[in-house]
């Protein structure tokens, strides 16, 4: 750098050090986007910084992977409080001091697809072990439609009561039950009003539905039974539509978690947008805290297959502490965000706590029905 550059360089308070490096700075006394005269390394007008890019290009590729690698980034720096000091992310934000932090949006989102996208891997792996040991004997006597169709034509040459015998064994082998009339009825045979559903004859009619819609759901109990026979077989298939609907799910659950905090604190004087910060660390937290759950326990599982060493022992001590600091975490938050007094946060935390596992289930059912309804 130049000697006007450093003469030019901008004044620093005491004690606080530049944002970006002074190697790295242009030097220039007025912006040169806007012309905004400089008092720091940003202008504060147009927000433009004062980094000199005319070097050499080793020089800026190293600052390049140091800015991505830099262990003093916004991330790490977000991450101890994040598991370790309740509310302290959300109370620093709400007080203006931001911009040390990972954005709560960004955190979220970066946290929930590091979940779910290892979530999903794992609970590949662990469906290929279970599948594999499993003894082709105990699986359901199968035919297909023509196989079917010529065991019907053959027990018709028969004499009926050895015909119903065969039809009463194949019943049982393939998990279906036997009418006394000797028709095969499958065990998910779909009653509606005390008899079968029929898509002609006795469809479901909701009232005041559009046509649309009661078509469409008779439509898709039509074709429950073969989507059931297909995840039978597969049961990679409703797994895989799980963990597509479930972020997109999680995701919608927050702001109506953020809903709950805006209605038991109805009187806190906080908009709803402090409430939706509130609820996306906490998310970030769990989802983070599930996750260290989740590695550690897969590597004792790897490390100690008979689960009878240190490893274990020390992994399954990991889970309890865990277990443990979920819920006085979520409890310190609480008294660290809206700065009520012990007893009216607890019992706010037990009532939210409530409210948020009803919302918690429902929103799973919504999640496996929209699962089931998309293989």
């Amino acid at each position: 750098m130049n000697r006007e550059a450093e003469n030019t360089l901008p004044v620093q308070p005491p004690g606080k050090k530049l944002t970006i490096a002074a190697n790295r700075l242009a030097g220039s006394t007025a912006c040169l986007n806007c012309g905004t005269q400089l008092m720091g390394p940003f202008c504060y007008y147009c927000g433009q910084p004062d980094k000199n890019l005319m070097r050499f290009f080793p020089a800026l590729l190293r600052e390049l992977l140091a800015d991505t690698f830099d262990f003093d980034s916004r991330f790490l720096r977000t991450l101890k409080p994040l598991l370790l000091k309740p509310g302290k992310l959300t109370r620093d934000y709400l007080d203006g001091r931001r911009f040390r932090y990972v954005p709560p949006l960004r955190l979220y989102v970066f946290s929930s697809i590091a979940f779910f996208f290892i979530a999903a891997m794992l609970a590949t792996d662990v469906f290929q072990i279970s599948t594999d040991s499993e003894d082709a004997l105990d699986e359901p006597l199968k035919f297909s439609a023509e196989e079917q169709a010529k065991l019907d034509e053959k027990l018709r040459d028969v004499d009926p009561a050895v015909a119903a015998e065969v039809n009463r064994a194949i019943a049982e082998a393939s998990g279906e039950k036997q009418s006394e009339s000797g028709l095969v009825i499958d065990e998910n045979e779909i009653n509606l009003n005390g008899q079968p559903w029929d898509r002609e004859t006795n469809p479901l009619i909701i009232p005041l539905a559009p046509d649309l819609i009661n078509d469409w759901i008779n439509d898709e109990i039509g074709n429950s039974p073969a989507k059931g026979r297909q995840i039978e077989e597969n049961p990679d298939l409703i797994k895989d539509k799980m963990f597509d609907v479930l972020p997109v799910t999680m995701f919608v659950l927050v702001p109506l978690v953020a809903l709950l905090f805006k209605f038991w604190y109805l009187f806190a004087k906080k908009y709803y947008v402090e409430h939706l910060i509130f609820a996306l660390h906490n998310h970030a937290f769990l989802f983070a805290v599930i996750l260290i759950i989740m590695l550690t326990n897969t590597y004792a599982g790897w490390r100690d297959p008979d689960e009878t060493g240190l490893v274990t022992s020390g992994v399954n001590i990991l889970n309890v502490i865990i277990a443990v600091w979920i819920p006085v975490y979520l409890l310190v938050s609480l008294k660290r965000v809206y700065r009520q007094n012990w007893w009216m946060t607890m019992t706010k935390f037990s009532c939210i706590g409530i409210s948020y596992l009803v919302l918690l289930i429902l929103t799973s059912a919504f999640a496996a029905l929209l699962s089931f309804l998309l293989v």
